[in-house]
């Protein structure tokens, strides 16, 4: 099969679909890889090291597109690219489709397969190939949340951890999953006082064992999250449910209750946020601020620290393109039902539910899809 890796254009969004390892293990298995020039630069791999694991370097994006059945990319299409999709073409990557209808029409459009890293499953219902990530984002809402509290970056003044006879900092951070864990890891080490909130028990029993009293647990249905808010200086969106737009939990009205200066790093940006002020920024102008909260918005958070971000992602996806690549893309689907999940769009139909839901397209189930091959 022949595989394209075009250059990320997404704004400083440094990652690249395959590593010279994982280019290695395809071309080993027969199969040819395009690898845009100096796609992989920034996150430090170079043109060279893609040779010698057997891939062919090309200039332009258009080869790139022209000349491969799929495209492994990290970051959704933008318009640019969009115009070249072909039909019947794979597009295997990161989509987010809930949030972005223009991106959605675009992709129907083009009749091509899209499936999304966020929406595969494993056999437990989680998500592996959004957990790597995942991880990464929640470990760096703290640090982005910490430098944001800085004066000069227009926050409170605060240290996370406090000194030597000052108190230490109140995180919130919402949602018990992998972006809360991960913040709450880095959180904690920071000796900052750490809530969670999540509405699974059983969840927050799992994140009472992990950290121990070094976390307040508790749960959605029972907590004051005025009241909260009001207490915190640092507030991390991490709510998730999957595929779908992120719920709103904190309203334009509930800011009024944070002190000025406090900070809101809005992980869940990606499928529309849970902050009803949110809006999506870039690394380069990463804050805003509304009602003298700052806002932290950056929709490729895992884009700042590309090596770190690239080589994670790869040890998750690259089990899963090794299967498309070698049993071809239909049988690789209907084999594996985990797979599966991850197909949102397929020849012109929306195949995930919560997509066609919120934008009101027909819902053509996977299976379905297949079966008709259209």
């Amino acid at each position: 099969m022949r595989i394209g890796v075009p250059k990320e254009i997404k704004p400083q969004e440094n990652r690249i679909g395959l590593t010279p390892e994982s280019v290695k293990v395809l071309t080993s298995n027969g199969h040819k890889v395009l690898v845009q020039n100096n796609g992989g630069f920034e996150a430090g791999f170079y043109n060279n090291q893609y040779i010698k694991a057997g891939a062919t370097i090309v200039d332009k994006t258009e080869d790139i597109f022209n000349d491969s059945e799929v495209i492994v990319k990290v970051k959704e299409p933008l318009n640019n690219e969009i115009k070249m999709i072909r039909e019947n073409q794979i597009v295997f990557t990161y989509l987010h489709l809930a949030a972005a209808k223009e991106l959605t029409e675009g992709l129907i459009k083009s009749k091509s397969v899209c499936i999304a890293y966020e929406t595969v499953t494993d056999d437990n219902g989680r998500l592996p190939l959004l957990a790597p990530m995942s991880a990464v984002a929640g470990r760096m809402s703290i640090q982005a949340g910490a430098h944001s509290l800085e004066k000069h970056q227009k926050g409170r003044g605060i240290l996370l951890g406090g000194a030597p006879g000052v108190d230490p900092a109140t995180v919130v951070i919402l949602g018990g999953g992998v972006v809360g864990e991960n913040a709450a890891l880095i959180a904690t080490g920071m000796k900052a006082k750490v809530h969670i909130i999540d509405k699974s028990p059983e969840r927050l029993e799992q994140l009472k064992g992990i950290f121990g009293d070094t976390i307040i647990p508790q749960q959605s249905n029972k907590v004051d999250l005025k009241k909260l808010i009001s207490e915190c200086v640092l507030l991390i969106g991490g709510v998730l449910i999957p595929g779908a737009e992120a719920p709103k939990l904190i309203t334009k009205n509930m800011l009024k209750l944070m002190k000025r200066g406090s900070v809101i790093v809005d992980v869940a940006i990606d499928q529309g946020g849970c902050v009803e002020t949110s809006r999506p920024t870039t690394h380069a102008n990463p804050t805003y601020i509304v009602d003298d909260v700052v806002h932290y918005c950056v929709t490729n958070m895992p884009g700042g620290v590309p090596r770190t971000s690239t080589l994670a992602l790869n040890k998750a996806t690259l089990p899963f393109l090794s299967k498309l690549a070698d049993k071809g893309c239909e049988k690789a689907l209907r084999e594996d039902k985990n797979f599966l999940k991850g197909l949102n769009i397929f020849k012109g139909h929306v195949t995930y539910k919560a997509v066609a839901d919120v934008f009101g397209y027909k819902y053509v189930s996977p299976k379905e899809a297949l079966a008709n091959s259209f």
